[in-house]
């Protein structure tokens, strides 16, 4: 039986930092391929109706992702990651940015720095994210361009991925 695990997501503005964990039902291993495998990635980063679309993947230290969300008009939103550190089955770090399709980053939004922890926890896994912001008006302003339910209802896809 399925069962979906209640998700944290704290703001905190003093340190101008998001807390996210989450805990799904499915292996280390799986969770992990989930975060890092572009073919899996694109099934479940982009909230509904959008969809994510890996242009290029380099999933190591120094290496990058650029992707767009398509939204159901064709739009494109693109991003990049670029990785920092990689523990592998661990963690990783990585800066996070708005770009163009050719990953020149635009200042027009924030970016930030993603420390992503994956933990064992008996036969699911636990997902512990912090991502820090520059300063406190680029946290305020991705809380107001609606990260929070954006990046809620993508870890839902993601759940549905590891448990359809």
């Amino acid at each position: 039986m399925k069962t979906i695990h209640e998700m944290s997501f704290e703001v905190d503005k003093v340190n101008k930092r998001i807390n996210v964990k989450r805990e799904f039902n499915a292996l280390l291993a799986h969770v992990w391929a989930a975060w890092t495998r572009p073919e899996l990635l694109d099934q479940w980063w982009a909230p509904k109706p959008y969809k994510a679309k890996t242009k290029t993947i380099d999933f190591r230290e120094g290496g990058m992702w650029l992707y767009a969300m398509v939204g159901p008009e064709g739009q494109e939103i693109w991003c990049k990651a670029d990785y920092l550190a990689i523990e592998d089955q661990k963690n990783f770090t990585g800066t996070d940015a708005f770009c163009d399709e050719h990953g020149v980053v635009t200042e027009d939004f924030p970016g930030s720095t993603w420390y992503t922890s994956f933990r064992p926890v008996g036969e699911a896994t636990s997902v512990e994210i912090e991502i820090v912001y520059r300063n406190l008006s680029d946290l305020e302003k991705i809380i107001q361009m609606g990260f929070r339910e954006g990046f809620t209802a993508a870890l839902v896809n993601l759940d549905e991925l590891l448990n359809p």
